[in-house]
Order: C-alpha cells, then sequence, then structure tokens
C-alpha cells in the first residue's frame, strides 16, 4: 500500500549562507514515487545534487532571511525482505568496493570500541544473527527518550547512557556491526508508525544475499521497533548522521519549526 508523506519546515539566515537539504524520498528501485510536490522560498541559488551512494538527491540553497519548506508525496514500496538470522556473512575479501567503505569508523560510530563488547555479549552469534541479536539487545537496553542526546552524542555516548532517540539507536547498531566486520550504514527515512511523528533514522546491513551466488545485498534494521522495513521510506545513506541531515547550514542559522507526517494509504 503506498505511504503518503507530508513535511514541512523552517529556519531563518541573517546574512547570505549556502544551505544543503535532504529530505525528498529517493527515487531508487525498491520504492516507486507516485506524486511528489517540493515548494521552497525563493532563494539567490536552488539546484538539485546525486546524494552519498547515488541513493536520493541534495538540494543546495543560497538564500538570506527566512527560509521554508513544504513536501508531499505518495511512495510505493517495492522491497525484497529477508529473516535477518538466515543470512551469513560475507568475509571482508569477498565485499563489493562500495560496502567495504562501511566497515570504517565515522565520526559518530567509532566501531573500534566495541569489538571488545560484541565479542563478549554476542559470542556464538555471526552474519545475520549476530545483527538480531544486537537489535534485540539495544531494544532491551535502550529507552527511547526525545531530549536526552543532543548532535555531539556520538554511539559510545548513547552505549553509556541506554537512552536516546532513534539517531542513537541507530549510530549504536552500526557501530556494533561494524566492529562484527559487517558493513553498515546509517539511513535517513520516513516511516509511519514513528512516535512522535518526525524525520526517522534506521540501520542498514550488507549481508549475503541467498539470490546472489557469492554477492551481498542491503537490509534494514531498526531497533527502536517502531518502522517496519516494508514501509520504509528512504531518504538517503551514509556513513553517519553527518552524511544525511535533512539541513547542513555553512554559516549561522536558527530553526524555526517542522513537522512531518507519514501515513499509509
Amino acid at each position: 500500500m503506498p505511504i503518503a508523506i507530508k513535511s514541512s519546515f523552517a529556519f531563518s539566515l541573517e546574512r547570505e549562507t549556502d544551505v544543503l537539504l535532504q529530505f525528498e524520498a529517493a527515487a531508487i528501485p525498491e520504492q516507486d514515487i507516485l506524486s511528489m510536490q517540493t515548494d521552497l522560498s525563493e532563494a539567490q541559488h536552488c539546484a538539485h545534487v546525486p546524494a552519498q551512494d547515488a541513493i536520493g538527491e541534495r538540494i543546495w540553497l543560497r538564500a538570506v532571511g527566512e527560509f521554508e519548506v513544504s513536501y508531499t508525496a505518495e511512495v510505493e514500496i517495492r522491497r525484497e525482505l529477508a529473516n535477518l538470522s538466515d543470512l551469513s556473512a560475507l568475509s571482508p575479501h569477498e565485499m563489493p568496493g562500495g560496502a567495504v567503505e562501511y566497515l570504517f569508523d565515522s565520526r559518530y560510530c567509532a566501531a573500534d570500541r566495541f569489538q571488545t563488547f560484541v565479542e563478549d555479549e554476542f559470542s556464538g552469534t555471526s552474519g545475520g544473527a549476530r545483527i538480531a541479536a544486537i537489535q534485540d539487545w539495544i531494544s532491551r537496553k535502550y529507552s527511547y527518550v526525545p531530549g536526552a542526546s543532543g548532535p555531539q552524542t556520538n554511539a559510545l555516548d548513547s552505549f553509556v547512557e541506554r537512552r536516546g532517540i532513534c539517531r542513537d539507536y541507530a549510530h549504536t547498531v552500526v557501530a556494533m556491526a561494524r566492529a562484527s566486520t559487517i558493513p553498515a550504514r546509517y539511513v535517513a527515512c520516513y516511516a509511519p508508525g514513528v512516535e512522535p511523528q518526525d524525520f526517522h533514522a534506521v540501520a542498514e546491513v550488507f549481508l549475503n544475499d541467498p539470490n546472489i551466488e557469492g554477492g551481498g545485498a542491503w537490509q534494514l534494521v531498526d531497533a527502536t521497533g517502531m518502522a517496519d522495513p516494508a514501509q520504509i521510506v528512504k531518504i538517503g545513506v551514509g556513513r553517519d548522521a553527518a552524511d544525511v541531515s535533512f539541513m547542513t547550514t555553512f554559516g549561522a542559522s536558527q530553526f524555526l519549526r517542522s513537522s512531518v507526517s507519514v501515513e499509509e494509504i
């Protein structure tokens, strides 16, 4: 069934400032954009550019004053899903180049700090079974608490505090997966069932695909338990939240308001 999306946000810029936005659903094979409309305030410059891994697009703006964004879309999901626990891991030498970069540490996901923990806590598991165990552990140990974390909170901070929002859950999954030598990336998305409704974040891990001999595929993982992978609408992917923020300003700005609504039609 199609997913209906409505999102809007506004910010203010004191002087001419460059802004990079990423909020539109990605036009990729696993999801069809049935309809969409983006309305932007007047800008001195506006251009679409490809986003990371060619999943979605970013919008470059140069503007001043109050700026408002309004977006609506209907998206049909055509994603093939697999049982995580049944999927094996690929040996590092078997991984394609596009997956290798997601084994490395990144700004918010210091995987090397988790290596001892994952080997002790999840001993005896590997591949998708390891990811399922990580997802279950985070779901049980973490508390979803809006306002408990901030823009600088990283996976290790969240691991210590055991609370946060979707961004923090996703960062911890990514860090623990990489510590287990499983490529993992951060996914910005929309999804029905998220409470409170907002831009959402999940993780995605690269595991063996039984339908492709010697090949792999990305599998979605939401440790918050709020988003069904069959209904997740991808916006973009990255090493962590820094790569795929819905708004990045290259100068002083003031965020004014936002609203997100995602419903199954």
